[in-house]
């Protein structure tokens, strides 16, 4: 790739992504998610499929009014009537999908070779009539007849802006994607490749298609889209630029925060153990890991978290070791003999051992125990109230002792724990504490039957400072402030 200097980035989270089985996104969502891209330094946002609703063409010309920089792009199929309603959006380029294999222009399209190319030709030229820049995906390309295809991309550059080559479902593997793109990329017109992750080879082909000419890439954040997904923005943009020397315009400390927000809006939570943006990426449990690390960071991660706007963290349980405690208790400010710190390690082990995840508020609490410290909690649950029913709005009722003072609120939610925590966040508001933001929210039965115990896992932060926290009950309500209580109690000690 030594001569090949910069890639394009083509987002299209907003139009393949949002077909990710769940996913339904508002067009104020979309704008935010734009905007959010905008600023990671996207040069081409895919916003949607103009055609297919009110609510659809209201977000893409939203977008498109917005004063990005970025370029903004319709998908149309080939007919005049998705055309005309991306024309309407105000868009910059339309993405025209031509189906290129022969199973689907005989059997979806009911169309010969020719007939499909001089469609193409035609309402490509159809939207170049209107002052519109003009992409054409070539859908099922990876199992499209290779002579075919390349007068097919040969007889479109002269008349099309990009071409596009789409792994419609994820079948290539590097090195047929080699011999295809050093087929393919011989015209003048840039070629961009677009991979699903059926096989999980998305990001590698979509670098390999790179290596071999494709100057443009199509990505989603986090990987979404239908099956198995597409090519991960994060992923594709790292290796390029880190391992290959790549350039890109995306601002890679941005890259976490966008993760976070398409993940909040989308409701898609990632595995924990996701390259780069997953939880476990950054995060050390073994002792001998955290002893590595801590002497140099190099040795047990292949890269800088901060680059992608991460930090690194360090966690408990029962390969714990003796330097992750020390460090630890150097963060809290507190001081404690070799005796005390050997027994916290232990007591952190005992936990593992028994199949414990060990949370930041119980590693506080641990060792308060060793240390016999006795911290009063700023904030107490001292009564709750919940009606939640068929015909009724889940309201909740709470009452708090904070530092003493009695506290009273109510919340309304679209659950009876919504509820609850909304009441919380009212009773917070206006006072020190009223900066907390719950990042994660995970419930586990401890035990089987209706009557079983709950064990509910928060993420919360406060600035730069993130905190896990559990709490357990029969009841799921009571155990989530718990919860929340916990790690609020542990944030502003």
């Amino acid at each position: 790739m030594a001569e090949l200097k910069a890639v394009k980035v083509l987002d299209t989270t907003l139009r393949d992504g949002e077909q990710t089985p769940g996913v339904s996104l508002t067009p104020d969502q979309k704008v935010q998610i734009a905007k959010q891209l905008d600023v990671l330094g996207v040069d081409v946002i895919e916003a949607g499929t103009a055609v297919i609703s009110e609510g659809e063409q209201r977000a893409i010309k939203a977008i498109a009014n917005e004063g990005l920089r970025a370029e903004i792009c319709s998908f149309a199929r080939l007919l005049t009537g998705d055309i005309d309603a991306a024309i309407k959006c105000d868009v910059d380029t339309v993405n025209l999908v031509a189906p290129v294999s022969d199973t689907h222009i005989t059997k979806k399209l009911k169309m010969d070779r020719e007939t499909l190319k001089a469609r193409t030709i035609e309402m490509a030229e159809y939207v170049k009539e209107h002052g519109l820049k003009v992409e054409i995906s070539a859908e099922d390309a990876s199992r499209a007849d290779l002579a075919f295809l390349k007068s097919f991309f040969a007889d479109l550059s002269t008349v099309v802006d990009r071409l596009c080559f789409c792994d419609t479902v994820g079948v290539l593997y590097p090195e047929r994607t080699r011999e295809l793109f050093q087929s393919l990329c011989v015209v003048e017109t840039p070629v961009s490749v677009h991979c699903h992750n059926d096989f999980g080879l998305a990001t590698a082909n979509t670098v390999t298609a790179v290596s071999a000419g494709a100057t443009v890439v199509h990505v989603t954040v986090n990987g979404l889209g239908e099956r198995a997904g597409n090519a991960s923005l994060e992923e594709v943009v790292t290796a390029l630029e880190l391992l290959y020397g790549v350039k890109t315009a995306i601002v890679t400390e941005k890259l976490y925060e966008t993760s976070r927000l398409v993940r909040n809006l989308t409701k898609m939570p990632l595995a924990p153990n996701k390259p780069l943006m997953g939880d476990n990426a950054f995060t050390h449990e073994s002792g001998m890991h955290v002893h590595g690390t801590l002497a140099d960071p190099s040795l047990y991660e292949p890269l800088d978290p901060g680059l992608l706007g991460r930090k690194r963290r360090f966690a408990f349980g029962k390969h714990t070791g003796r330097a992750s405690v020390k460090m630890a208790l150097e963060e809290m400010g507190i001081a404690a003999d070799e005796g005390q710190t050997m027994k916290i390690v232990t007591k952190v082990k005992e936990l593992g051992d028994k199949g414990k995840l060990v949370t930041d508020s119980d590693f506080q609490a641990l060792v308060e125990d060793v240390l016999s410290i006795e911290r009063e909690e700023k904030i107490k649950l001292v009564d709750l109230s919940v009606v939640c029913g068929k015909r009724v709005y889940p309201t909740a009722s709470i009452r708090l002792e904070i530092d003493g003072e009695d506290v009273v609120e109510a919340g309304v939610g679209v659950g009876p724990v919504d509820a609850a925590i909304n009441a919380l966040r009212k009773a917070l508001a206006g006072r020190e504490m009223n900066d907390i933001r719950l990042e994660e929210y995970h419930v586990d039965a401890i035990t089987g039957g209706t009557d079983a115990l709950v064990n509910v896992i928060v993420k919360i932060n406060r600035g730069d400072k993130t905190i896990t926290a559990s709490g357990v009950s029969e009841d799921i309500v009571i155990a989530s402030l718990y919860a929340l209580l916990n790690g609020v109690n542990r944030l502003y000690r």
